[in-house]
């Protein structure tokens, strides 16, 4: 078969080298300018496939099958192209699930997809049963298809530009923890991107199992329309999954709503209300592989968190400081805001994507005693709030850290918790994340 890879960043290669392996003719192509991607080129030359950088010419569409890369967007002139070709155009998650044969738990939502992927197979491996990580969380699925071992389960992290090109797509276990506003300059809408996330589970079946949000109305609607066997997660209300009443975790299943105490909310290792969410679903996600109460129980007390969400960088002087910068956009920022009830000093801002700060006022007014503002975004969140409380700006990283250590004082947090994209001064969030931990380090 003749396969074009559109986009020719870690997904792209990984489904090129997968397409290669299992004997596909391929051809990667990128507009970015090949100067930027010569680890890429390398890559690929290694192996024998044929790229193209800088343009897409018409050597795109001479193919059988048309792979494009999460993010690239309906508008690209090769799926369009293709469109008009009847070529079929899948994303490079679908590509890699139809060569696999592992059992599959997908995880998604606006927020808490990452540390829920990593906190549900740090379970299952605690638990004796092999997992592996694949998808948004840094390793695409394709590169892990087909080297892992049989009896893995793959936890995968899937994000709404990975959904939205899915075709028969279905996991064993699907999550959708939450739906709020992004990503909508791909989209175009809401409606599009809670359906491109509703995608999740739409191949499953009623030997399947979905996880969806009781507390969150556009994960909970989902339950009109899931073929596969619902459970819920809630800190409101009692439901049939996993819930919080009192200070304590249950799990109930639908057999005559038989109710199992799983532990205390006070020992779970992450903090927060939404790491709650987090934890029971990967609880829930664990029990479907038959999992005991007392391994997820210990797992859960146990994980310290994944990187550039909510990471305890440092204590200096006094100060707490907080390094927060996967919260791209501002319901994660409120969850951040939430979490903590010592003052906090908050650093804010990056690329917008129509921010409505206007959520967060009560948060800002009741945790927050300064803001730092950064980024393209910097004068909106400056205008919002200066005249409530101090704020200042900043145009470096180091230079918004050190502001933040002047304004805190012994006992305080500094939080670094962007609500916005990183891509007006950095290459991603984990790169601004590095950044403001060196910054972090070199206080003196």
């Amino acid at each position: 078969m003749k396969i074009t890879v559109v986009g020719a960043a870690r997904s792209g290669v990984a489904a090129a080298l997968l397409a290669e392996r299992e004997g596909h003719n391929v051809f990667v192509t990128d507009s970015k300018q090949i100067d930027s991607m010569g680890a890429a080129l390398m890559t690929l030359s290694s192996e024998g496939i044929r790229s193209e950088f800088g343009a897409h010419s018409p050597r795109a569409f001479d193919a059988d099958l048309i792979v494009v890369s999460p993010g690239v967007p309906p508008s690209n002139a090769v799926r369009q192209g293709a469109l008009e070709r009847g070529i079929e155009v899948i994303g490079e998650l679908e590509f890699a699930w139809r060569h696999c044969k592992n059992p599959i738990v997908a995880i998604t939502g606006t927020n808490g997809k990452t540390t829920t992927t990593a906190l549900t197979a740090h379970v299952l491996n605690s638990a004796g049963r092999k997992a592996v990580v694949a998808g948004n969380i840094g390793t695409p699925l394709s590169s892990v298809v087909a080297d892992v071992d049989n009896d893995a389960i793959i936890v995968v992290e899937v994000s709404s530009y990975q959904l939205d090109t899915t075709v028969d797509f279905r996991p064993n276990v699907s999550v959708l923890l939450n739906v709020t506003p992004d990503h909508l300059s791909y989209h175009g809408t809401f409606e599009h991107y809670v359906h491109a996330k509703w995608k999740i589970f739409k191949n499953q079946m009623a030997s399947d199992i979905v996880i969806l949000n009781a507390d969150d109305p556009h994960a909970a609607a989902a339950s009109s329309v899931a073929r596969a066997t619902v459970r819920y997660i809630s800190v409101r209300t009692d439901v049939v999954g996993a819930f919080v009443r009192g200070d304590e975790v249950f799990l109930r299943s639908d057999e005559q709503h038989k109710e199992e105490l799983l532990m205390s909310v006070r020992n779970v290792g992450l903090r927060g209300v939404h790491n709650l969410y987090n934890s029971m679903a990967a609880a829930l996600s664990a029990r479907a592989f038959e999992v005991r109460n007392e391994d997820i129980r210990d797992s859960l007390q146990s994980f310290s968190g994944v990187e550039h969400r909510l990471e305890n960088v440092r204590t200096h002087k006094g100060v707490t400081y907080i390094n927060d910068s996967k919260a791209t956009n501002v319901n994660a920022a409120w969850y951040a805001l939430s979490s903590f009830d010592r003052p906090l000093i908050w650093i804010a801002g990056g690329r917008g994507d129509n921010n409505d700060y206007a959520s967060l006022d009560e948060l800002v007014d009741t945790n927050v005693k300064a803001i730092v503002c950064i980024g393209e975004d910097a004068d909106a969140i400056f205008t919002h709030w200066c005249a409530k409380m101090r704020c200042s700006k900043a145009t470096t990283m180091d230079e918004a850290v050190h502001q933040a250590a002047d304004l805190a004082e012994s006992g305080d947090i500094v939080l670094f918790s962007p609500a916005c994209k990183s891509f007006d001064m950095f290459s991603n969030f984990e790169e601004r994340g590095r950044v403001f931990k060196e910054s972090v380090s070199s206080l003196g």
